[in-house]
């Protein structure tokens, strides 16, 4: 019986580490020689790591792939092909390539065709489309090789049969979003369909700022049946063993590790995001200030889950409006995690603030500058501590919040990363509740209810003011998350919005506090991204913009 065997390399490459992406590759063909494999294979873009945004526009860059993925090349000689993905001019043009080094040389070399340019992709902006490809032949078979969304559309595959692609091969760059991977399956299901081939979808894995390639890397036989799964988020070196029969060629069943649900997920990625982006900038260390509400409850645990409780310092800056109540519940948190936990007061500093502006404010009464001053001491003292003991400061604030505008600039926003920029409150209160009665083996920090059920039963407050509650300014949270989420996620118009039921006031209120928020977000930390339509990338807006949906008044 005709076998071949192919290596899969479900890792984590780190953009413009080259060489370093380069070891790792050279490892997994090694691994994958050591098994006896045809070929090893490992996802688009690998080399230079993705995604590399404005960087492959610099020629320097791309040449420099180009000599990394020669030496490669020269490594390899003896054992199987080695594919990998990365930037490469042709003349003056520079494609998004799959590149297959054999004895020692660059061999093939497969072109991207469709670019997508949409969400968090502007490869459009980059590339330049190539030609619509035939198969290449590797040991007993003919691999046909679309390039992550080449598999989306129908035309690549079908060129790809009708040339003689008897396996499928789909190198990706493909990060996560709530929904994703039913929607990668479906639509891999109708290639194999529409073919009748088998194919392999390998994905990446690891964080790139806001983005988390999920990997979660699977093989599909004939009419669609699932015979791999890889685990999402975990690297893998997976060996699988196609065999030809008088149908055509088959994947042997493998691996068929358990996916999580989409609570997990999202958590996961809050946690892979963190844990990347703190790795790959050089940063060991985070702090964040721990007010004993539900934001910083959460952001705590996913760092310490991300990187260790004992590398997470809190710090609780009270001022006269603190409770007792959050007091007690922010050294709950920090005692349950097993965290530091500083104790700053700003009293001190805000008097001496006040007492200096005391000339320049005389006549007026106090209001959101008072409280908009609390907020930026904490920032500076927090970004002191940062500065003084290198460790990265976390800002806190949820996709609500970020949305509105119910954040200070300078203060609260202050920081490098935001694990939970993505959610919005309410799935703020239920990933709580999850963390809370889950643990699981990649999670660093301790099992069980780490967050008080105090702080997520008790109003939410800012606390800048006496008897302050948010939704003295705010529509309650599920009223608000869902019109955001019409708003935001949805593109929903005003009408539409009112015409499920909300009060007119409060929409066109929510959209107002969206567009005039626009200064803050462009100038926000970076954050995990969980949807189709996150902040940043997902959604780009003007800053300065003056339309407003008035329908059709």
């Amino acid at each position: 019986m005709t076998r071949f065997r192919l290596t899969l390399a479900q890792l984590n490459p780190t953009v413009g580490d080259l060489r370093g992406n380069a070891a790792m590759a050279r490892a997994a063909w090694q691994q994958g020689r050591a098994a006896g494999a045809d070929m090893v294979a490992l996802p688009e873009m690998f080399l230079p790591g993705y995604q590399c945004q404005d960087l492959v526009m610099k020629p320097a860059f791309v040449a420099d792939c180009q000599r990394v993925l020669e030496e490669l090349a020269a490594d390899c000689a003896d054992g199987p092909a080695l594919g990998i993905g990365l930037p490469w001019f042709e003349g003056a043009e520079l494609f998004n390539i799959y590149a297959v080094l054999e004895r020692g040389r660059i061999g093939a070399r497969v072109v991207k065709h469709h670019l997508p340019n949409f969400n968090v992709f502007d490869e459009e902006r980059y590339f330049a489309s190539g030609d619509i490809h035939g198969p290449t032949a590797m040991g007993p078979l003919r691999l046909g090789i679309p390039i992550c969304e080449d598999a989306w559309h129908g035309d690549i595959c079908e060129t790809l049969a009708e040339t003689g692609a008897e396996l499928l091969l789909v190198p990706n760059g493909s990060p996560y979003f709530r929904g994703k991977r039913e929607m990668r399956l479906t639509h891999m299901v109708s290639r194999v369909v529409e073919t009748g081939l088998p194919l392999v979808y390998l994905n990446m894995v690891g964080g790139q700022d806001d983005q988390v390639f999920d990997g979660g890397s699977f093989v599909l036989n004939p009419h669609g049946r699932l015979v791999v799964q890889l685990p999402a988020f975990e690297e893998v070196i997976a060996h699988v063993d196609f065999t030809q029969g008088p149908e055509g060629w088959e994947a042997e069943p493998g691996e068929m590790a358990h996916l999580p649900d989409e609570w997990e997920l999202d958590y996961r990625v809050m946690v892979e995001a963190l844990r990347d982006y703190l790795r790959k900038s050089g940063f060991a260390r985070v702090l964040l200030g721990l007010s004993g509400g539900i934001d910083s409850a959460l952001v705590a645990v996913i760092a310490a889950d991300a990187i260790g409780a004992e590398n997470v310092r809190c710090v609780m800056l009270p001022s006269e409006y603190t409770s007792t109540a959050s007091l007690e519940d922010a050294a709950g948190v920090a005692r349950a995690l097993g965290c530091r936990l500083d104790e700053l007061p700003i009293g001190g500093p805000r008097a001496a603030v006040t007492e200096a502006l005391a000339p320049l404010f005389v006549g007026t009464e106090p209001d959101l500058t008072e409280e908009n001053i609390q907020s930026r001491l904490r920032g500076l003292m927090l970004m002191a501590l940062s500065n003084k003991f290198g460790e990265m400061l976390l800002t806190t604030g949820n996709k609500s919040e970020v949305a509105v505008g119910y954040a200070t600039i300078y203060g609260d926003m202050a920081g490098g990363y935001n694990p939970i920029k993505d959610l919005y409150k309410m799935r703020v209160f239920e990933t709580c509740r999850w963390r809370n009665a889950n643990h699981r083996d990649w999670m660093k920090g301790p099992a069980g209810a780490v967050i008080p059920q105090r702080i997520i039963d008790k109003p939410p407050s800012a606390e800048l003011r006496a008897d302050q509650k948010d939704e003295d300014s705010l529509p309650p949270y599920p009223v608000l998350d869902r019109i955001l989420e019409l708003l935001v996620d949805e593109d929903a118009s005003i009408a539409e919005i009112v015409g499920e039921g909300f009060a007119p006031e409060d929409v066109r209120r929510v959209e107002q506090l969206v567009y005039t928020s626009e200064y803050k977000r462009f100038q926000s930390a970076p954050g995990a991204r969980l949807t189709r339509r996150a902040f940043w990338l997902d959604r780009r807006y003007p800053i300065v913009n003056r339309w407003r949906d008035r329908g059709e008044e």
